[in-house]
């Protein structure tokens, strides 16, 4: 049976959490995007949510330092967690927020799937593979967004997909992979089609 589609373009801020201990009441369900600072992750947000202005986007990659939760509806939440990798800011402060989200990720009960975000230019990055390894560890279902598609033909784009997921083969059925393009809009139906089934249930 198809999943009850679940309505993205209701999506509204709901409140950001420096740690576990700020985040809105562990009830409901909850999917939560992960990636690289410059992996499109905000852009992909509001892409699924048809809003240009519900996730932050910016010039600067690593400007997503808290844990951001956007509600849907009642009990019904997707979260942007903080971007990794390229922020220019002191080693402290990176240590906190990778603390504060190994922390959202491992006690976190309402969280339900994982969508990590790859350029699908510079897949698997040594954080890429963390979270994956975690996912396995936590068995957490992961849907694999290659962002970025648009940048990349036809033949090079399905290579490097076949080569994303041979490589986390191991991973069993907790692995589900697309493209997706935000400038394009490539990719929203599958996107929304996954989530839901996660969400909608």
């Amino acid at each position: 049976m198809d999943p009850v589609l679940v309505n993205f373009q209701k999506a509204q801020y709901l409140k950001s959490a420096p740690s576990l201990k700020q985040c809105p009441e562990d009830t409901g369900c909850e999917v939560a995007f992960a990636g690289r600072s410059n992996a499109g992750k905000s852009s992909a947000l509001n892409t699924l949510a048809q809003q240009g202005k519900l996730a932050r986007t910016s010039k600067t990659p690593g400007r997503t330092q808290l844990i951001n939760f956007f509600e849907i509806e009642p009990g019904v939440r997707v979260v942007d967690l903080p971007g990794y990798g390229f922020a220019k800011v002191p080693d402290r402060v990176k240590r906190e927020w990778q603390k504060n989200m190994n922390e959202y990720l491992e006690d976190r009960k309402s969280l339900k799937a994982l969508v990590l975000v790859m350029d699908i230019r510079h897949p698997l990055t040594e954080f890429d593979r963390m979270m994956c390894n975690w996912c396995v560890d936590c068995e957490m279902p992961v849907h694999i967004l290659l962002t970025k598609s648009d940048k990349l033909k036809k033949g090079p784009r399905q290579n490097t997909m076949f080569a994303v997921k041979k490589e986390l083969a191991y991973m069993g059925d907790l692995l589900t992979l697309q493209t997706f393009s935000s400038l394009k809009k490539e990719g929203t139906e599958a996107l929304r089609l996954q989530l839901s089934g996660w969400l909608a249930n």
